[in-house]
């Protein structure tokens, strides 16, 4: 049986300790009608950071272009439906969607040193007239980047002259592109040594993905500035 004076004793011990944890409370600017156990751990957990995006870089390149170089994304067309597209610098040259692209060989010409976009043309290598691209060819001065993709058909009438022409750019594939063959290429004129950026693919109704037509080709990269 517990004795009176015992009972004090605990009643004061334990209205200490309830006035401890207030003031302590209080202390701690915690408000008593809304502190609950998951508010202190909520508060006591750490936060997880917030998710940053990585840059962007031009064209959407996997990777960003060292100081002194050009960006450039690009792709063939699918079959005879989706034209190509080139990118570069992250301005978009010829796409479908601003309509200058067409069936054969599609060409944008860009100012090695300032990135400019200089001309663009498409020339249709199936039912039109090869000379109109030779003559488009023959314009183009040293230190001109030129970008190259195919759409459809780009060699039913590419001929000796033409093939040769665009070997002098730098291209490896032209004498050998044929018949609905898919091919991308960016080259210059005055360049020494063969592009680096090239990809070509042949027509193989064993191998096609579209009935008729090899799958689309895409290639990125980066090119360095031309120097005076």
């Amino acid at each position: 049986m517990i004795r009176p004076g015992g009972v004090l004793k605990l009643a004061a011990v334990a209205a200490a300790f309830l006035l401890a944890v207030f003031f302590a409370f209080e202390l701690l600017d915690i408000n008593m009608g809304e502190f609950n156990i998951g508010q202190m751990f909520a508060r006591s957990a750490p936060q997880d950071p917030v998710p940053t995006r990585p840059p962007r870089n031009k064209c959407g390149l996997s990777k960003t272009c060292p100081d002194g170089h050009f960006s450039f994304k690009m792709a063939s067309g699918a079959a005879s439906v989706v034209g190509p597209k080139m990118c570069f610098e992250d301005n978009v040259v010829m796409s479908g969607v601003k309509n200058n692209v067409g069936r054969g060989i599609n060409i944008a010409l860009i100012n090695g040193e300032t990135g400019e976009v200089v001309k663009t043309g498409f020339f249709d290598m199936w039912a039109g007239d090869v000379n109109e691209l030779i003559n488009f060819m023959k314009t183009i001065t040293d230190g001109t980047l030129v970008m190259m993709a195919t759409f459809d058909d780009p060699a039913s009438k590419l001929n000796e002259e033409a093939r040769k022409i665009i070997a002098e750019l730098g291209s490896s594939s032209v004498t050998t592109l044929g018949f609905r063959d898919n091919w991308i290429f960016v080259g210059g004129k005055g360049i020494k040594t063969k592009s680096p950026f090239e990809q070509h693919i042949k027509n193989n109704a064993e191998t096609n993905k579209y009935e008729g037509w090899p799958e689309v080709l895409e290639m990125e990269g980066c090119i360095p500035k031309r120097q005076e």
